[in-house]
């Protein structure tokens, strides 16, 4: 078994939840408490020259131990030898707590580290933690019973690797939680909560992302990096300029080309890069190497395998969808219209729909009621008249809109998966075909009308887009370039608008609810949460 690491035991003492996502999961994420944290270590973590066998006075800086026997393995921030004794050192961000005592994780791995110089036959009886904060040390003493408890967290962490066991429950209603870099991706009020453990749910969440998408445009083309920004240029004129640490994701529409050193970039900050063809077709996503959410996917393409098994998931993205859609025509639409009571009547039967043949066939039906009212959405202009749903290509205005709107939502699921952990092209409703993102279409069914569909019809009614915003050509109606910005501007103020969540009563933007939404349905796969519920709103 692999050794293992000593701040991975401290994890395991403060949560075993964010022990088991970080090391068995591959979860990390970034706040402002782990980047405190790598500028206290930025001096220690400087090795400095030494051989810890020939140490007799004086101390050793960032000091690497592993010993098989223990199963331990880490990196000690610094090795003080004085009186024949050797004594770790180990950096903390915080403050000394007002017991005067460290707090237990601190404590057991800094017996680990002490355990680690043992097994190298030096003398080793106790260490010392620094509080930056405070900026003073306090002595830690190895005696039997921080011993013992160091060992038996480490045999626990280990059998938790070693035996394959479910993700441990969350911590209920704990104060550990809100300022845990994991938070987001643990959800534990909002799981407790599905299981029927917790009631409240804490806004710990964060609401929104603090970046923003780059969206570019270009009929050749080229984006490079300069100084910590990405730089577009049109043949040799910069005609953009995007922070880095302020981009969560860039789409570009056409063929301009990405330097090296730009993308080399992007991966090692996680920032998704997408293609699309000047019409808004997906075409494909360069996503950074993670490895991580392994034990979601296993269990995702175990479910696969099973149409009965993927059929609760199935119900529950198109009864969602049903719903919203129904939602949606009656605020905006004709909401005395037997349309809204038929689709409720089509919803029900989704919710006991014994097959995927049957939901296919309850989903054509709503889909055709759908689409048949949705022109009671719009205002009044023969060129926005919407009779029926067409595509590929569509062959009027609306439908382009649709259209793009819905090529827009593929990629922003495709890369939430990914976040996540889970495979985009293994299905649970859609048929899994090659080079199609099945689970991604799974999952932005619930979102197209409360996403997509609105933003066409707040587009069209408040005069965003007109006519001239269409070129019309032989096979079909398209966007023009004016007229695709405006619209990729309307669907982003759509996904950070702020909603309240229907569940847990937190608010959140759109595009924070379909993370969450992802994170969910690879927790209800995993059998974290009971079941999976698709976004409904009110």
């Amino acid at each position: 078994m692999d050794l293992l690491p000593l701040r991975m035991l401290n994890e395991h003492v403060y949560c075993p939840r964010l022990f088991a996502l970080e090391w068995l999961h591959g979860e990390w994420e970034e706040n402002a408490y782990t980047l405190d944290g790598s500028r206290v270590h930025r001096r220690v973590d400087q090795p400095s020259p030494g051989d810890l066998r020939e140490l007799e006075a004086g101390q050793l800086r960032s000091v690497e131990l592993a010993d098989e026997g223990l199963g331990l393995v880490g990196k000690l921030d610094v090795v003080e030898a004085k009186d024949g004794e050797l004594s770790p050192v180990d950096f903390k961000r915080g403050a000394v707590p007002a017991t005067g005592t460290p707090w237990e994780p601190e404590r057991v791995q800094l017996c680990a580290q002490g355990l680690l110089l043992r097994a190298t036959g030096q003398r080793c009886e106790r260490g010392y933690i620094w509080f930056a904060e405070s900026r003073r040390r306090v002595e830690v003493v190895f005696d039997e019973e921080l011993v013992r408890l160091t060992l038996e967290h480490r045999d626990q962490a280990r059998a938790l690797l070693r035996d394959e066991l479910p993700l441990p429950r969350p911590l209920v209603d704990s104060p550990k939680c809100p300022g845990c870099s994991l938070v987001g991706i643990c959800l534990p009020d909002e799981v407790n909560h599905l299981s029927g453990r917790q009631g409240a749910v804490r806004p710990m969440t964060p609401r929104r992302d603090d970046g923003a998408p780059l969206h570019v445009q270009l009929r050749g083309g080229r984006l490079g990096k300069s100084h910590g920004e990405i730089v577009v240029r049109d043949r040799k004129e910069v005609v953009g300029k995007a922070r880095l640490e302020e981009t969560t994701a860039v789409a570009l529409y056409g063929n301009a080309t990405v330097s090296s050193p730009l993308i080399g970039e992007l991966a090692q900050r996680g920032i998704p890069v997408a293609w699309h063809s000047f019409g808004g077709w997906f075409r494909g996503l360069m996503t950074p190497a993670g490895g991580h959410g392994v034990p979601g996917r296993i269990a995702q393409h175990a479910i696969a395998r099973s149409p009965m098994a993927s059929l609760p998931y199935a119900r529950a993205f198109i009864g969602a969808k049903v719903r919203n859609a129904r939602v949606l025509l009656r605020r905006n639409g004709d909401g005395r219209s037997a349309t809204i009571d038929e689709l409720e009547r089509v919803a029900r039967r989704i919710d006991s729909a014994a097959s995927a043949e049957s939901l296919l066939g309850l989903e054509g039906i709503a889909a055709r009621l759908y689409f048949g009212g949705f022109g009671t959405m719009l205002r009044e202009d023969p060129g926005f008249d919407l009779r029926g749903r067409n595509r590929r290509p569509p062959r009027d205005p609306v439908n382009a809109l649709l259209s793009f709107a819905y090529a827009y939502l593929v990629r922003e699921c495709t890369a939430a998966l990914h976040r996540v952990g889970l495979d985009p092209y293994v299905g649970l409703f859609h048929t899994v075909r090659p080079g199609r993102p099945a689970l991604a279409l799974d999952l932005m069914e619930e979102f197209r009308p409360v996403i997509a569909d609105s933003a066409v019809v707040r587009c069209i009614n408040n005069g965003e887009v007109t006519l001239d915003s269409f070129t019309v050509r032989s096979r079909g109606v398209a966007l023009t370039d004016a007229g695709r910005r405006q619209f990729i501007r309307a669907l982003e103020g759509r996904m950070g608008t702020e909603i309240t969540h229907p569940t847990f009563g937190t608010r959140f933007s759109y595009r924070r609810i379909l993370e969450i939404q992802a994170r969910l349905l690879s927790k209800a796969l995993q059998g974290d949460i009971p079941e999976y519920a698709g976004f409904r709103v009110r």
